[in-house]
C-alpha cells in the first residue's frame, strides 16, 4: 500500500449552528484517484478548504504530506493545487498574463515560466487564444484555463472541485485521461470532487461518500456496491423455441431470483438474488437442457450505490 498523503481525525466544523463536516476521519493514499461524492450542502467544499487552511477546524487534526495546513500553510501550497469550482480568474487580464502571474505565486523558476505557460496553453487547446482577454472565454475555456493554473508549478496532491463542468465531451475526455496519467505515471495523488457518478466510476480508486457533513461510505466503487446492493439484474438469450421453456423454468427458480422473470426485445431480464448465485443460475438452466447464447450480469454501478445510500433503492439492512 502507498504512504499516506491526506489524513483526517475527528474533524469537524461548525457554521453557528448548521454542523457542515461532523467528525469526518478518511485517509487518502499517494498516487490515488480518490472521489469524495455527496450532495449539495454535503460538506465537500468545507472539507476541501479544511484540508488545505483556508478554514479552521473546531475539532480534530490534519495531516497533508506530514504537514498541518494551519501552521503550514504556505510550504504545504507550494506541493498542492486547488481547482475551485468558480475558476477565480481576472477575466481583465489575457490568459497568459494570468498564468505569468500564478507562475510567479506559486514560485516556477523565471527560466522555465515561458516554456510551461505555452506548454499548458498548447494541451487545453487555447494557444490560440492565449493573448485574448479572460473576459471573452467561454464557460469550458475559463475552465480549462483554470485547470491550467492549477498545473503550473506540478503540485504533488491535486485537489480538483467538478474540473470537467462546463466542458465539451471532448475537452472532458481529455480532461479525464490527463488525470488517469497524472495518478499513473506521475504518481500524483487527486483528491476529486464530482457530481459525476459514471465520471467517479471510471476513474477513481477509492470514493468517499458524504451526507449532511458525515462520512456515510468509504470504499472502493466494486466494495461499496457488493456492500450496498443486493439485487443484480441478468439478461439471458435463449434459443427462440426455448423462451416459454425458460420463461416457466426462471418462475419457479425462487431460491435464485427476485420476482419474475421479463421479457423484453428476445431476450429474458431475471433479478437474482446476489452475485453469488449468478453462476447457479446459469448451471441451473444448462442442466435443464436450455440453450443459452448469452448471458450477460450487469454489475451495480456506482450511481446504484449512491442512490441506495441516499434511500432511493433498496439497501442491506
Amino acid at each position: 500500500m502507498n504512504p499516506t498523503v491526506i489524513t483526517a481525525e475527528n474533524l469537524t466544523r461548525r457554521f453557528d449552528d448548521n454542523v457542515a463536516v461532523n467528525n469526518l476521519s478518511l485517509e487518502v493514499y499517494a498516487g490515488e484517484i480518490f472521489g469524495f461524492l455527496g450532495h449539495n450542502g454535503a460538506g465537500k467544499t468545507t472539507t476541501i478548504r479544511l484540508l488545505n487552511g483556508v478554514l479552521e477546524a473546531h475539532s480534530g487534526s490534519i495531516r497533508i504530506l506530514g504537514m498541518d495546513p494551519l501552521t503550514d500553510g504556505p510550504s504545504l501550497r507550494a506541493r498542492t493545487g486547488v481547482l475551485t469550482e468558480s475558476a477565480s480568474l481576472d477575466a481583465r487580464l489575457t490568459a497568459r498574463y494570468n498564468l505569468n502571474i500564478y507562475a510567479d505565486l506559486f514560485g516556477v523558476p523565471c527560466n522555465k515560466v515561458a516554456f510551461r505557460v505555452s506548454e499548458l496553453l498548447e494541451f487545453f487547446g487555447l494557444s490560440e487564444y492565449a493573448d485574448d482577454k479572460v473576459e471573452t472565454y467561454s464557460t469550458g475555456m475559463r475552465q480549462r484555463l483554470a485547470l491550467a493554473r492549477t498545473l503550473l508549478h506540478d503540485p504533488e496532491i491535486l485537489f480538483l472541485d467538478e474540473p470537467t463542468s462546463g466542458l465539451d465531451p471532448l475537452a472532458t475526455h481529455q480532461v479525464n485521461e490527463l488525470i488517469t496519467n497524472l495518478a499513473n505515471e506521475k504518481g500524483r495523488t487527486v483528491f476529486l470532487c464530482t457530481h459525476n457518478l459514471v465520471e467517479a466510476q471510471k476513474l477513481c480508486d477509492r470514493v468517499a461518500v458524504m451526507e449532511y457533513g458525515r462520512l456515510v461510505a468509504l470504499g472502493t466503487p466494486a466494495d461499496l456496491a457488493q456492500q450496498y446492493i443486493r439485487r443484480f439484474d441478468v439478461d439471458i438469450e435463449t434459443a427462440p423455441d426455448q423462451m416459454g421453456i425458460a420463461l416457466d423454468l426462471l418462475s419457479n427458480a425462487s431460491s435464485l431470483t427476485q420476482g419474475l422473470p421479463r421479457q423484453i426485445n428476445g431476450s429474458i431480464t431475471i433479478t437474482v438474488t446476489g452475485r453469488e448465485v449468478i453462476p447457479d443460475l446459469l448451471s441451473f438452466l444448462v442442466n435443464q437442457g436450455i440453450r443459452v447464447f448469452q448471458f450477460i450480469a450487469h454489475e451495480p454501478t456506482l450511481e446504484d450505490v449512491y442512490f441506495a445510500l441516499h434511500g432511493e433503492k433498496e439497501v442491506l439492512q
